[in-house]
């Protein structure tokens, strides 16, 4: 008896383990975070009268490559367009690896709910993301055809109905620290659209033509990120006070200069 149990336990040991079946990959994914920024600055320039803002999203990606989404942000200063003060984007594209490069192509729609008439508009994007050694890299263009939204916005019955288009082409890169939570970022843009601000405001390169760049630095424990970074324009401040209503925020000063913005960001 006792050779048989040896014997058996042996062949036991020696068959070989039949893997586990396993779910399959969901065909949905839903991803999303909400967070709390010292300042809300787009392409460089501040959407909150460079005060704190509340910010969140959601996405939902099938496993084609296809995803939908939305994103949403409180509101102030220049950017105070009435009804909920807030902006909404909605959002949709299509992305795809190939080799080691991917592609994500997209359009984003800008909302103001609640707001004056034509602020919103349509932004069709195209980035291309991949890495070289740890070095995290992505590279992108987004164009907005003429639109009212976008038009040269003056208190003539000339300026009705007026569509002006919008370029932004940028560059990001992120490195991680080894052996710590810390990862470094930087950002350099570009925007060139209308010389002036669109119908309430809603011009997404106020200035007609600058440039904008980022460095800085995220902290990740678990699904919180802690960050910091520098921003800044190339927006003087002779460009920017010649328009009254983007010249300065509510304290005097610039909302296109430097500044140093915190955040954390909470991600599910």
């Amino acid at each position: 008896m006792k050779m048989f149990l040896a014997l058996a336990t042996a062949l036991v040991a020696a068959t070989p383990a039949f893997a586990q079946p396993t779910e399959p990959p969901a065909e949905f994914t839903v991803s999303g975070s909400v967070g709390l920024v010292s300042d809300y600055r787009f392409r460089g320039v501040s959407q909150s009268d460079k005060n704190f803002a509340i910010q969140g999203g959601i996405t939902v990606s099938h496993a084609s490559g296809f995803y939908v989404g939305t994103w949403g942000s409180n509101l102030a200063g220049w950017g105070t367009f009435g009804g909920a003060n807030m902006e909404l984007d909605l959002f949709g594209g299509y992305k795809r690896s190939f080799g080691g490069a991917t592609v994500d192509v997209g359009l984003t729609w800008y909302m103001y709910p609640g707001g004056a008439d034509n602020t919103d508009f349509a932004e069709p994007y195209v980035k291309v993301s991949g890495t070289i050694g740890p070095v995290n890299l992505l590279t992108g263009i987004a164009y907005a055809p003429k639109q009212e939204a976008l038009g040269n916005f003056s208190n003539t019955p000339q300026s009705r109905g007026q569509s002006q288009d919008n370029l932004y082409i940028w560059s990001d890169a992120s490195i991680g620290i080894s052996g710590t939570p810390v990862t470094l970022k930087g950002h350099l843009g570009y925007s060139n659209g209308n010389p002036g601000l669109g119908p309430n405001g809603t011009s997404v390169a106020p200035t007609g033509e600058y440039v904008d760049w980022m460095l800085g630095a995220d902290a990740t424990f678990g699904r919180l990120t802690f960050g910091i970074a520098y921003v800044d324009t190339d927006i003087s401040k002779k460009d920017s006070a010649y328009l009254p209503t983007f010249s300065s925020s509510k304290n005097g000063s610039s909302i296109a200069g430097s500044t140093v913005l915190f955040s954390v960001t909470a991600a599910f």
